[in-house]
């Protein structure tokens, strides 16, 4: 080797060493606490390696709107209430009691509809169904009706549904009508579109808030989702000054208490607490340092 080529070594290799001291979470970003209008506190993040690694990459926020990502698709995140521990999300694509729109799934993954299922009082308006539709027939026990309201109201109370009304295509003799049906979010999880043989839907939320006057103009549509908060030891992280959230790479939960310092468990005072053990970075840049003179005046 050249000796022209050795401080060059060297001084890589001094770099190297220094990065080396570094927890491999500080490589993450800060995180942000807002998306237009809407606060991200956790369980949530909009940025990866922040909230709760159960909730990772399910909110995406562009510059003035943040969606809920699902597998059927974006919807945009009306509300969260995190004392409900709520979340209200809409499918602009979807039908309301105004707009008729064609229909597409409702579809959550599998973690999804575990962690942040649609609350039991948002129901799903099944409207103009085939005669042969499966929850008129064998499984007619899944519609139901709520505070003396049932379906057909949708008919003759929605401008977007009154062309059902004048020409339903499954209306059977003496019926003005075609079928319809209120039903949970299990049915259409269970069953798509096109086996409820149905050709379009609503959804409907805070359906135990609505009175048997209150007409369907006047009612919440969209999808109210519900999400629980882990029981991770957040507070404390939180108490500190920091920011929950995650290893990107074993989804452990990390305090990250600013854009260079992380902590396993809360903030520290400059210190870097991971896996039980103290790091200083001062210390750290101190040894590196030292290292450093002492390779320089070898060579020198």
């Amino acid at each position: 080797m050249k000796p022209t080529q050795q401080p060059t070594l060297l001084i890589f290799t001094a770099l190297m060493i220094s990065v080396s001291f570094l927890h491999p979470s500080q490589a993450l970003t800060s995180c942000r606490s807002l998306c237009g209008t809407i606060t991200i506190n956790y369980p949530f993040g909009v940025d990866d390696g922040c909230g709760a690694p159960q909730y990772r990459k399910m909110l995406n926020c562009n510059a003035s709107d943040l969606f809920f990502v699902a597998q059927s698709g974006n919807y945009k995140v009306r509300s969260i209430d995190y004392d409900k521990q709520t979340m209200v999300v809409y499918d602009p694509g979807m039908s309301t009691c105004t707009t008729l729109q064609p229909h597409h799934d409702f579809i959550l993954t599998d973690i999804q509809s575990v962690v942040m299922p649609p609350t039991p009082d948002t129901i799903f308006a099944l409207i103009n169904c085939s005669i042969d539709s499966p929850v008129l027939n064998r499984y007619k026990s899944l519609c139901f009706n709520f505070s003396s309201h049932n379906c057909d109201e949708l008919y003759s109370g929605c401008s977007a549904f009154k062309i059902f009304h004048v020409n339903g295509s499954a209306v059977g003799v003496g019926e003005t009508n075609p079928p319809c049906c209120f039903t949970g979010y299990n049915t259409v999880k269970l069953m798509n579109m096109d086996i409820l043989d149905c050709s379009h839907y609503t959804t409907v939320y805070n359906v135990d808030e609505i009175d048997g006057g209150e007409a369907p103009m006047d009612w919440s549509y969209g999808i109210e989702l519900s999400f629980v908060v882990p029981k991770t030891g957040c507070e404390l992280c939180q108490g500190s000054g920091g920011t929950c959230g995650f290893d990107i790479e074993t989804e452990m939960m990390l305090c990250l208490c600013s854009i260079s310092s992380n902590s396993t468990r809360q903030c520290a005072g400059g210190n870097l607490i991971s896996m039980g053990e103290q790091f200083n970075p001062f210390m750290a840049f101190q040894a590196v340092a030292l290292f450093s003179t002492t390779v320089l005046k070898e060579l020198f």
